[in-house]
C-alpha cells in the first residue's frame, strides 16, 4: 500500500529512538521521489524539535532517505556551516498513517565547510547507546560498515552526496514556498 502523500504536502517527520521514545520531530514536505529514493524539505523558520532541544531552519535544506531505509541524508544550502548530515537510522518509512517515521541509531555522517571536513560522528552516543538498548548484532555491523561507506562516499562527491543531484530538490523547494513560510512572512 502506497502511503505516500502528493508532491508538496507539508507534514511532520517523526524520529524515535530504539526503545521508542520520541527523538526528532521536523516541520516538512514531502517533495517526491527519484532513482535515489523519498525526498523532503525545510524551509527557513521551519522548526525542529525534541525533548529538550529545538531549533529553527537557518537555511532551507532537503533530506533524502533510500530504499535501504538505514539512513537519512540532509543537504543544507549554502552558506550553511554543515553542507551534509547523515543520521544512521532503521526502519525509515511510510507510517499506514501517511507519516514519514525512523529510528535514530545514534552515528551520523558529517561535512561541514568550514575546514573540519567529513567524518562520523557521535561514536561515544553509539557506543552507549548499543549497550543500554541491546542493538542486535547484525544491526550494529551493517550500521558501522555503512557509517564507513557513506563517509567515504561523501568525502568522494559522489551521487546522491553530489550538488547535481541535490540542487534540483532545492529547486523545487525554493518553489514550493509560499508567503509564511519564513519568519516575518505575510501569512
Amino acid at each position: 500500500m502506497d502511503n505516500r502523500p502528493a508532491p508538496g504536502t507539508r507534514l511532520l517527520f517523526e524520529w524515535r529512538k530504539w526503545d521508542g521514545s520520541p527523538h526528532w520531530v521536523q516541520d516538512s514536505v514531502y517533495l517526491g521521489s527519484d532513482e535515489w529514493g523519498e525526498w523532503f524539505g525545510q524551509q527557513v523558520g521551519w522548526r525542529s524539535e525534541r525533548p529538550g532541544a529545538a531549533f529553527v531552519c537557518r537555511e532551507p535544506n532537503v533530506t533524502l532517505v533510500p530504499a535501504s531505509a538505514d539512513w537519512a541524508f540532509t543537504h543544507n544550502a549554502a552558506p550553511h556551516p554543515v553542507a551534509v548530515y547523515i543520521d544512521l537510522a532503521w526502519d525509515v518509512r511510510w507510517g499506514d498513517d501517511g507519516v514519514p517515521r525512523g529510528i535514530d541509531m545514534d552515528l551520523d555522517v558529517v561535512r561541514r565547510t568550514d575546514g573540519r571536513g567529513t567524518w562520523v560522528d557521535d561514536r561515544d552516543e553509539w557506543d552507549e547507546h548499543r549497550v543500554r538498548y541491546g542493538y542486535p548484532a547484525e544491526i550494529v555491523a551493517h550500521l558501522e560498515a555503512t557509517a564507513l561507506d557513506l563517509e567515504h562516499r561523501v568525502r568522494e562527491g559522489v551521487a546522491p552526496f553530489s550538488d547535481a543531484v541535490t540542487r534540483p530538490w532545492l529547486d523545487r523547494l525554493a518553489a514550493l514556498a509560499t508567503p509564511g513560510d519564513h519568519p516575518g512572512d505575510p501569512a
